[in-house]
C-alpha cells in the first residue's frame, strides 16, 4: 500500500533527522530548512500533513518566517493538515496559527509517540475528507437536480423517483418545509419522457384566491375587469411537460373540483371561457400540511386526495437523517465559498458538535441559509456556531425535550423573518417557505402581533 507523504519543516537538522527515521516506517517523509525548501516540497509532493517550525531562518528567532510559510501553504493547498510545533512558552503563537486555519499545534520538547497520535489523526481526517469529496463528486453526477443523501430513506426517495419517473401518473409529495419538495418534483420532471418540454412550479398558498383560477386555467378577453387580452393558465402552459403545484393543500375547494375534472378527463376551461381545451400535461403535487386532517375539517376534498396520491413520495425531517446533516453542511460551505471567492477551510469542532445537535426546525432550507450566511459574514478562516447563529440558540435548548425545542426554534425563525422584512407577512412566509395562511397559524400559535 502506498505510504502517505509528510513534509516536516524545521531548522534544527538534528530533530529534522530525528523525526524522519521515527515516521519512516509508517510515512513517505520529506524534509525542509527554510522557506524556499518548504513551498519547493510542497510544489513538487503536495503532502497530506505537515509539521511546521515557525522559527525558520533568517530569523529563527522570531516567528514571521514561520508565518509567512503558513500563509503560503494555506493559500495554495488549503486541503493540507498543518501542525504547528512551537514551545510551550509561545501558546499566543500557536493560537494565532491554529484561528488562520492550522490544523493543531504541539509543543517542545517533542515526544514522539505523542506526536505520533497527533499525525494519525490528523492522516485520518485528511482521508476522511478525501472520501468525502470523492463522493461529493459522485453525488453531483446523480440525477437528482442537487439532492443529496446517503440516510436510507432518502436513498428510498431517489429509487421512488427512478421507479415513477416513466408514468404519467399524479405525485403527491409531503413533508414539512425546507425538507425539498420542489427539488423532488424537478427531479421527477427531468428522468421522466416530459424532460425536453418545460416544467412549471406554482405556489397555490402564494396567490390571492381571487387570481389563482385565472394563473391556473387562464382566462378569455373580457373575462373580468383588466381581462384586456386572452391568457393561456399553467395548465396549458406546462402542455407536453409537469405542473408542480406546491402547497396544494391550500387550494380553494371550487378549484379543487375544477383540478379534480382535470385530473379525470384531461381538460380545461379558462374562466370566461364557453370551450373545454385537451391538455397534455402531468400534475405533481407537494403539501407541509396534514391533508388527512384538513379532509376531516372540510378543507379538503377525500376524492381529489385519493385521486392526487395514487403515488406518494414522504420526505424526512432534516434531523431524521443525522448522517446527511454534516455531508450537506460541507457541501453547502464549498459551495458558497466558491461563489463568494472566500478563503474559508472548515467548520471549527464547536460548530460541527452545534449542526450535529441542532434541530434544524426550517430543514435542508435552513442548513443552506445559515450556511450561505455564515460565508458571508465570517471574519475568520473557519465557521464558528456565532457565525452560523446557533451558539446561543443550541446551549438553551440542550436540556429541553424535543417538541420545547422544536416550538422555540419555530417562534424564534417567525419572529426573526418579520424583522427581517419589516413585518410584510407575504415577504416573510416566501422567506419561512410557508403559505400567508399557515404563516398566520404561527403567529396565532406563538401570540406573535400581526402588527
Amino acid at each position: 500500500m502506498k505510504k502517505q507523504k509528510l513534509l516536516i519543516i524545521d531548522d534544527d537538522e538534528d530533530l529534522r533527522t530525528q523525526m524522519k527515521w521515527a515516521m519512516v516506517d509508517e510515512y513517505d517523509v520529506f524534509l525542509a530548512e527554510d522557506r524556499t525548501s518548504a513551498i519547493t516540497a510542497m510544489n513538487k509532493e503536495q503532502p497530506a500533513v505537515v509539521t511546521l517550525d515557525l522559527g525558520l531562518p533568517p530569523l529563527p528567532a522570531g516567528v514571521e518566517e514561520g508565518f509567512a510559510v503558513l500563509d503560503e501553504i494555506l493559500n495554495e493547498y488549503g486541503r493540507t493538515k498543518v501542525i504547528i510545533i512551537t514551545g510551550r512558552g509561545e501558546k499566543e503563537h500557536a493560537l494565532r496559527a491554529v484561528e488562520k486555519g492550522a490544523y493543531d499545534f504541539f509543543y517542545k520538547p517533542i515526544q514522539l509517540d505523542e506526536l505520533k497520535v497527533v499525525l494519525h489523526r490528523a492522516f485520518h481526517v485528511s482521508q476522511l475528507e478525501q472520501e468525502q469529496r470523492a463522493l461529493q463528486q459522485k453525488l453531483s453526477t446523480d440525477n437528482f437536480q442537487g439532492m443529496i443523501g446517503t440516510n436510507q430513506r432518502m436513498q428510498d426517495v431517489f429509487s421512488d423517483i427512478r421507479k415513477v419517473a416513466s408514468t404519467d401518473e399524479p405525485v403527491l409529495i409531503t413533508g414539512e418545509s425546507g425538507t425539498g419538495k420542489e427539488l423532488v418534483a424537478r427531479a421527477l420532471h427531468h428522468t421522466s419522457l416530459r424532460k425536453d418540454n418545460k416544467f412549471v412550479p406554482i405556489n397555490c398558498g402564494a396567490i390571492p384566491e381571487n387570481l389563482i383560477e385565472s394563473e391556473l386555467f387562464g382566462h378569455e378577453k373580457g373575462a373580468f375587469t383588466g381581462a384586456h387580452i386572452q391568457r393561456k393558465g399553467k395548465f396549458e402552459m406546462a402542455d407536453g411537460g409537469t405542473l408542480f403545484l406546491d402547497e396544494i393543500g391550500e387550494l380553494p375547494l371550487n378549484l379543487q373540483v375544477k383540478l379534480l375534472r382535470f385530473l379525470q378527463d384531461g381538460m380545461v376551461e379558462r374562466v370566461g371561457g364557453r370551450e373545454t381545451i385537451p391538455v397534455n400535461t402531468r400534475v405533481i403535487a407537494a403539501t407541509n400540511r396534514d391533508l388527512k386532517e384538513a379532509m376531516k375539517d372540510g378543507k379538503f376534498r377525500e376524492d381529489l386526495f385519493f385521486r392526487l396520491g395514487v403515488i406518494m413520495i414522504d420526505l424526512p425531517p432534516l434531523r431524521e437523517r443525522n448522517e446527511d446533516i454534516l455531508l450537506l453542511a460541507k457541501v453547502f460551505l464549498d459551495r458558497y465559498t466558491q461563489a463568494n471567492k472566500k478563503r474559508i477551510k472548515g467548520f471549527t469542532n464547536h460548530a460541527l458538535d452545534a449542526i450535529e445537535q441542532y434541530l434544524w426546525p426550517g430543514n435542508v432550507r435552513e442548513l443552506e441559509n445559515r450556511i450561505k450566511r455564515a460565508v458571508i459574514m465570517a471574519d475568520g478562516k473557519k465557521i464558528t456556531p456565532e457565525d452560523l447563529e446557533i451558539g446561543e440558540s443550541f446551549q438553551k435548548r440542550e436540556h429541553v425535550g424535543l417538541k420545547e425545542a422544536r416550538d422555540m426554534l419555530e417562534k424564534e425563525l417567525v419572529v426573526k423573518s418579520l424583522a427581517r422584512n419589516d413585518g410584510n407577512l407575504t415577504k416573510a412566509s416566501v422567506d419561512l417557505g410557508v403559505s400567508r395562511p399557515t404563516l398566520y397559524d404561527l403567529m396565532e400559535k406563538y401570540g406573535i402581533p400581526k402588527e
